[in-house]
């Protein structure tokens, strides 16, 4: 196996931190299909290696068997024990796993919540290790914990939930990023719009014609026989099957078992198929009702496909005669938009500004975040684990001024198109602190969009003014009606003097200086400059 460089910086640090005096809280971004669970499975050896026992925490029960399944083959010559505990293990198997897990006779045990009940013991616990971080709550990643706090814990996800990347972000755990992809892969083509059965019936015949296999998600138990039944009728010659978490378990091992070696083409089957399910064939996904799904179940049911060197594609489909709330449309625009190899990360970003980053210590995992917008929230959260680590900065708050003129200053929308681009564009001019810096982000924009508009111009000398202004310590420069309030002044008599000869109907009041508006801001750069210089 040749590890990708990310992946070799990951099991580095993994390394490092399994080797230091603090417990580990590590969280592994990386996109479908990048190599999370090998990375993982090195972290598993290591622990067993130094006497511990491993518990990898899955979300479904497919994909806990999978993960077993390849433990198993991966440790196969080694003194490793790896057991499973789920609803697919027969009741005797399961009691035996939990006897020998308490025992430490199991090195590596995999399950579903399973692993969280009261009654597993695990007495040389010294690895958690959750797949799929987005589908579990607070409680239940808290629930091990509370056994031993010293144990290392690795997270795996592609689209962490909100909360967890606002931690990541802001400093409270460490993360490793994968994003090198697999060589060969390929982007999947994702088309969004109403349902329509002409495009299912094409997008299940091209697949076929190419001997691949499909994904139709339908999210309802209750109809998914009569979604088969549709299905067959738009596609009569394909071999239509369905799978969901109701179905007993040896039913739905036989099933997904037949699909596996190709017995069929079609999988009709809730979002049970969503986790980590590693089939290279199945190509296309077809799902019925995107606009009912959040953002990262979308993005990982479209991992299920293009697994392989060969080009996938994902339909997503929303009824055509209902309207959508704004979250659902903003969803499915950022999974339609998020094309690239490699998109998790940034999606998991779009989630966390669509939902708000939730509360870090209590169990709400998504929340709102508008009242002082993402960035501040960000830089607040940062600043604060800052000072809990130690390294808070001893150096004074940057002062600020306040500009508060009736101008029109602003980047027009059809100057800078892309609305990341234009936040991109003022953060850059907000942080420009000399007027050598103001001039050279004009200099910037016009080369990237052409000459400056009146909006922008009046953005660029109000950037001016600002420089000049913190260079004179004031703190306002603010327009009332008809007069243009700054502050605070403390002036000499020959400086008063000054001030009558440059603004002839000024009024000084205490520490206040009012100026007679209408001024342009160029006008009163060039006063503030001269005057306090």
């Amino acid at each position: 196996y040749e590890e990708t460089p990310d992946q070799l910086d990951a099991i580095a640090a993994i390394k490092a931190d399994m080797e230091s005096d603090k417990p580990m809280d590590r969280l592994i971004f990386g996109d479908v299909g990048f190599g999370k669970t090998e990375v993982a499975l090195r972290a598993a050896f290591k622990a067993v290696q130094d006497g511990k026992q491993v518990a990898i925490l899955a979300p479904t029960t497919l994909l806990a068997q999978q993960h077993h399944a390849r433990l198993t083959e991966r440790f196969e010559g080694f003194p490793i024990e790896v057991g499973q505990l789920s609803r697919l293990v027969p009741a005797k198997e399961r009691r035996s796993t939990i006897s020998r897990l308490a025992t430490g006779e199991v090195d590596v045990v995999v399950g579903t919540h399973r692993l969280l009940s009261s009654d597993i013991d695990i007495p040389k616990l010294g690895m958690l290790i959750v797949d799929e971080e987005q589908r579990f709550g607070v409680s239940a990643k808290d629930r091990i914990k509370e056994m031993d706090a010293s144990i290392d814990v690795l997270t795996l996800t592609a689209t962490p939930i909100p909360r967890t990347l606002e931690m990541a972000l802001t400093g409270v755990r460490d993360v490793s990023r994968i994003t090198t992809p697999p060589q060969d892969r390929q982007p999947i083509l994702t088309f969004v719009g109403p349902y329509e059965e002409q495009a299912i019936s094409a997008a299940i015949r091209r697949e076929l014609l190419r001997e691949g296999q499909v994904f139709y998600v339908h999210n309802r138990v209750q109809s998914i026989e009569r979604a088969v039944a549709r299905i067959q009728a738009l596609v009569p010659h394909a071999k239509v099957k369905h799978a969901h978490g109701r179905m007993s378990e040896a039913q739905l091992d036989r099933t997904m078992h037949e699909f596996w070696n190709q017995e069929f083409n079609v999988l009709v089957a809730t979002t049970i198929i969503e986790s980590g399910l590693d089939l290279p064939q199945v190509n296309t996904l077809i799902v019925e009702r995107a606009d009912m799904l959040g953002l990262a179940q979308l993005y990982q049911l479209r991992g299920r496909v293009g697994r392989s060197d060969r080009r996938a594609y994902a339909y997503l489909f929303h009824p055509p005669d209902e309207r959508l709330t704004e979250e659902a449309r903003r969803r499915l625009r950022a999974i339609g938009e998020a094309n690239d190899l490699g998109a998790g990360f940034v999606l998991a970003m779009r989630d966390l500004e669509i939902r708000g980053a939730g509360s870090m210590l209590g169990e709400v995992q998504s929340g709102h975040i508008s009242a002082v917008g993402f960035d501040l929230y960000a830089e607040l959260v940062a600043e604060a684990v800052k000072e809990l680590r130690g390294l808070a900065d001893d150096e004074e708050e940057p002062k600020e001024i306040r500009i508060d003129l009736a101008v029109d200053a602003h980047l027009p929308d059809d100057y800078v198109e892309d609305q990341g681009a234009r936040l991109e564009a003022y953060r850059t001019l907000a942080a420009a602190k000399s007027s050598e810096a103001v001039d050279l982000v004009a200099s910037e924009w016009r080369d990237r969009y052409g000459p400056l508009p009146e909006g922008a111009q009046e953005l660029i000398s109000m950037a001016h003014l600002r420089v000049v202004g913190l260079a004179a310590g004031l703190e306002e420069i603010v327009q009332v009606r008809n007069e243009i309030k700054i502050s605070p002044v403390s002036l000499s008599a020959s400086e008063e003097i000054r001030l009558q000869r440059l603004a002839p109907r000024s009024v000084l009041r205490g520490t206040v200086a009012y100026l007679r508006a209408p001024m342009t801001t160029e006008a009163l750069r060039t006063f503030v400059a001269e005057m306090f210089s």
